[in-house]
């Protein structure tokens, strides 16, 4: 398997969105998310692209949908088993941003998790699956508070034995 990233803003009881939409928006972890995704394929499914204003821009967005979708200059895939047989052609590190069932999907794949981790809750009706923390070194980036809100930006990088592990098995 290519190596894969996820990228993620959640609450402290790991909400990721509410309605189809973000729950948090935050100047500097928008700012992050654009730096560190830029050049990069994006992978999601089909509601959280449909919850983009737009294609991001310097971005191949790749779309999971058991939809027959066509959209235009995005590649859309049907099954986990197509996007990982079309990543192995790409050079960039591709990021999962969401939703929460392509998370679940690559979470035991993701050799980083960037994580903006938001010190309050929130309603939501989609959450970030639980991350088994013991598999992971970690590193914060940036430690804000907007709007009277603490968050961290923190990056999630899988221990080298685990990654030793995983490369014996391709």
């Amino acid at each position: 398997m290519k190596e894969i990233n996820m990228i993620a803003a959640i609450g402290a009881n790991r909400e990721l969105g509410y309605q189809n939409d973000l729950i948090w928006h935050f100047k500097e972890d928008m700012k992050f998310f654009r730096k560190i995704t830029n050049g990069h394929p994006i992978i999601m499914g089909r509601k959280t692209f449909e919850s983009l204003p737009n294609l991001l821009p310097n971005r191949q967005h790749i779309v999971l949908s058991h939809q027959n979708l066509e959209i235009p200059e995005v590649k859309v895939f049907s099954s986990k088993e197509e996007i990982d047989f079309y990543l192995k052609e790409l050079e960039e590190i591709p990021f999962v941003i969401g939703g929460a069932s392509l998370y679940r999907m690559y979470l035991l794949e993701a050799k980083r998790i960037y994580l903006t981790e938001i010190q309050a809750t929130h309603p939501a009706d989609v959450y970030f699956p639980e991350i088994l923390l013991d598999r992971y070194e970690r590193n914060t980036i940036y430690s804000g508070d907007e709007r009277n809100t603490k968050y961290e930006i923190n990056e999630y990088v899988l221990k080298k034995s685990l990654q030793l592990e995983a490369s014996n098995k391709n």
